[in-house]
């Protein structure tokens, strides 16, 4: 039995995202599971990179992302199925970070698009692969 999915997604490309979320909400609803959403942002403060941008902006991405990870989930699911959903905003390499929030949400099953395929990761895209083969639990990759 299921009891908590995680779905990822990349908040920035809704129009990508809307399938795997509504893929990820069908199957947590199967089990009556708890479904989390997590977006990752790259983490810009840490490097040299980081010293190109205003202090502020990481925390303004973090809300941006925030807010887009709930327009998403209005519009793919509705405002009432959206409101049992938590929303999670992460920083760092999306594929570690993905890993991450579904241990620390005790997640049972990663829900993932199969984005930006390569033919080095067998039409899997990078992120995709690296989350299917680093996982302690199942992952469903949707295409």
């Amino acid at each position: 039995m299921i009891r908590s999915v995680l779905c990822a997604v990349d908040a920035g490309k809704p129009e990508t995202d809307a399938e795997v979320l509504r893929q990820a909400a069908r199957m947590a609803d199967l089990d009556g599971a708890q479904l989390d959403v997590v977006t990752v942002l790259p983490d810009y403060g840490e490097s040299f990179v980081g010293s190109f941008f205003e202090p502020e902006h990481h925390e303004h991405a973090i809300e941006n992302a925030h807010k887009a990870l709930e327009q998403l989930g209005d519009s793919v699911l509705g405002a009432e199925r959206n409101a049992k959903v938590r929303h999670v905003v992460a920083t760092g390499t999306a594929y570690q970070e993905i890993l991450h929030t579904a241990e620390s949400a005790g997640s049972d099953l990663i829900v993932i698009g199969a984005h930006r395929p390569d033919l080095k990761d067998y039409l899997l895209g990078p992120n995709a692969a690296r989350v299917v083969r680093h996982s302690t639990v199942s992952v469903y990759v949707v295409r």
